[in-house]
């Protein structure tokens, strides 16, 4: 099993969610984060004057998927996240050694 977490863009996180619940993810948890990449924040004006906003705000998507549903899971949220523009995020990837579903005491597989 392998956890997915994915930095995207706010305003995409709609488009990725349909995405990943048609080809049949259904399970995530999302959160509002705020974060820099390389472009070390962005500077705005205001009324004449210039100020520079150092952590973005970013969506934080967190799916475990069964090995044989990485590359599927991971294909779509690029897919719909990719505007090809600097901010559009990242993905990482790590290993779960076990998940339990607490309701059933299922674990392994069938607790994804």
């Amino acid at each position: 099993m392998k956890e997915v977490v994915a930095i995207i863009r706010p305003e995409k996180l709609e488009e990725v969610k349909n995405a990943l619940e048609e080809v049949g993810c259904h399970g995530m948890t999302v959160t509002e984060v705020r974060g820099r990449g390389r472009q070390l924040g962005i500077t705005e004006s205001y009324r004449g004057r210039d100020y520079r906003i150092d952590l973005i705000p970013k969506t934080k998507i967190e799916i475990v998927v069964n090995d044989e549903d990485l590359e599927k899971v991971v294909d779509t949220i690029v897919k719909s996240a990719q505007t090809g523009d600097i901010g559009d995020g990242k993905i990482f990837i790590s290993g779960v050694e076990e998940v339990v579903r607490i309701r059933t005491g299922e674990s392994g597989k069938k607790a994804v």
